[in-house]
């Protein structure tokens, strides 16, 4: 069970959690969103809420929500360009379909 960044979104994560008073480290887990069903939610964690798993990456903190732990296990969290602008992009392993846009996300559970 992991959660890691490649190396430019460790730095990106790092330059803001350094930045930013009170932050822990990124918060990482899904909503119900778009036309597949789920997307990728990120913001600073600010604490540490019940049920969150925590993991770490080269001295990074990832906070993820117990309901969104099973969709975003073993994701890597990258950081680069998507048309004109940079985000953090994502490497799912369970996610076994995208819509069109790549905003969303459906997994083998949600085909059940």
């Amino acid at each position: 069970m992991a959660i890691t960044l490649t190396p430019i979104a460790h730095q990106r994560v790092q330059h803001f959690v350094q930045t930013t008073p009170g932050a822990l480290g990124l918060r990482f887990g899904v909503t119900k969103t778009g036309c597949s069903g789920w997307g990728h939610v990120t913001d600073l964690a600010r604490e540490q809420r019940p049920g969150d798993t925590v993991f770490e990456d080269r001295g990074v903190k990832i906070f993820v929500d117990a309901d969104s732990l099973a969709l975003v296990d073993g994701t890597q969290i990258d950081f680069g360009k998507q048309g004109l602008g940079e985000t953090f992009l994502f490497r799912n392993p369970n996610a076994t379909a995208e819509c069109g846009c790549g905003e969303s996300f459906t997994t083998s559970a949600d085909a059940a």
